[in-house]
C-alpha cells in the first residue's frame, strides 16, 4: 500500500460539510443509493476515488468543514496499492467523475507516516462579507450580505485581541465534545476591498462553530454593538453568551493548511500548487489575491 495526499477545493453549498454522514431517520430529501451515505464531500470524493482505482478507500481529511462552507486548499490522504496510475492521470481520472462544484487540485505521494490530522501545523481560513446595500444576487451562497456599513477600523482593532493562546469556550459552540477550549491563534486580520470586506484567521487548530462565531462577533464590533477593547473580557468571561451571533456557513472558506515540514506558505494557497492555479468559474468573488 501507498499514500497519497490529495489537496481539494469544493464549493460546500450543497454538500452536508466534509465528513461523510449515515442517513438520518428524519432525512426528507431522496432517499441516497443503498451503502451511501447523505451528500457530503468526502462520500462523493472516496466514491470517485475508488470508481478509479478499483477498491474501497479510506479517505482522511485534515479538516471537517459543516455544511455550506467552502474550500480551496482542503488536504486529505488514502492508501492504494494502484501505483502503475501517473499521480496526474490519477488526478485527472477522479476529476472526470467528480461533480462541477468539487476538484483534487493536486495528488501527490508522501511517505507512509503521514497524516491529513496529525501532520497539519497550522490552517488559514476567509470569511467574505458582502458589505454594500444591494444584495450579491449571483452568488449569495458565496458570502454574507450586511446591508448596514461596517466599521472597518473598529473590527481590525478588535481581530487583534484574538492573536495568542486563548480559552476561546466563548467562541465555540455548546456540545463541542472537546476537553478544553485553548487554542493558538497566528494572526487574525481584517480586510476592505469594495465591496468584500474578508476577515482572515490563521491557528494551529479550530473549534466547533470558532470562527464563525469570531466573525460574528466581529461584526456587532463593525456595528458598534461591541467595542474592540471588549474582546479579552469576552475572552476571560467562557461563556458563548458573552460572545457575538454566529455568523452564516456561506462566506466561510478554510484558504489553505500548512503542513509540518512544507514550508512558509500552507498546501492550498493558488501559489504553491501545480500544475495550474486554480481558477474555478465556481468560486467567482473570494478568489482574489489574498489579505
Amino acid at each position: 500500500m501507498h499514500r497519497l495526499k490529495l489537496t481539494i477545493a469544493y464549493r460546500g453549498s450543497q454538500y452536508h460539510g466534509w465528513q461523510a454522514q449515515p442517513t438520518p431517520p428524519t432525512w426528507t430529501s431522496d432517499a441516497p443509493p443503498e451503502g451511501h451515505g447523505i451528500p457530503t464531500v468526502q462520500e462523493f470524493l472516496s466514491r470517485a476515488i475508488a470508481s478509479v482505482v478499483n477498491h474501497s478507500v479510506e479517505l482522511v481529511g485534515s479538516s471537517r468543514t459543516d455544511a455550506g462552507v467552502h474550500a480551496k486548499g482542503q488536504v486529505a490522504h488514502f492508501d492504494t496499492p494502484m501505483t502503475q496510475i501517473p499521480v496526474e492521470g490519477l488526478r485527472r481520472a477522479i476529476n472526470a467523475r467528480l461533480p462541477g462544484d468539487i476538484l483534487v487540485r493536486q495528488i501527490e505521494p508522501v511517505p507512509d507516516e503521514f497524516d491529513a490530522i496529525r501532520s497539519t501545523e497550522s490552517k488559514r481560513y476567509q470569511y467574505v462579507i458582502w458589505n454594500q446595500p444591494d444584495r450579491p444576487a449571483l452568488f449569495p451562497d458565496l458570502v454574507w450580505h450586511r446591508w448596514q456599513p461596517l466599521n472597518v477600523d473598529a473590527m481590525s482593532q478588535a481581530a487583534k485581541h484574538f492573536i495568542g493562546t486563548h480559552d476561546f469556550t466563548s467562541f465555540v459552540r455548546p456540545g463541542h465534545g472537546r476537553e478544553h477550549c485553548v487554542r493558538t491563534i497566528f494572526d487574525c486580520s481584517v480586510a476592505w476591498r469594495a465591496p468584500k470586506l474578508i476577515i482572515g484567521v490563521r491557528g494551529s487548530g479550530f473549534l466547533w462553530n470558532m470562527v464563525r462565531i469570531i466573525v460574528g462577533t466581529l461584526a456587532h464590533v463593525g456595528l458598534h454593538h461591541v467595542k474592540p477593547e471588549e474582546i479579552p473580557k469576552i475572552l476571560a468571561a467562557r461563556d458563548r453568551e458573552a460572545a457575538g451571533p454566529t455568523a452564516p456557513p456561506q462566506g466561510l472558506y478554510l484558504q489553505w493548511i500548512k503542513i509540518k515540514g512544507a514550508g512558509e506558505r500552507g498546501q492550498g494557497s493558488e501559489d504553491t500548487l501545480d500544475p495550474k492555479p486554480l481558477t474555478l468559474a465556481a468560486f467567482p468573488i473570494p478568489l482574489t489575491p489574498d489579505p
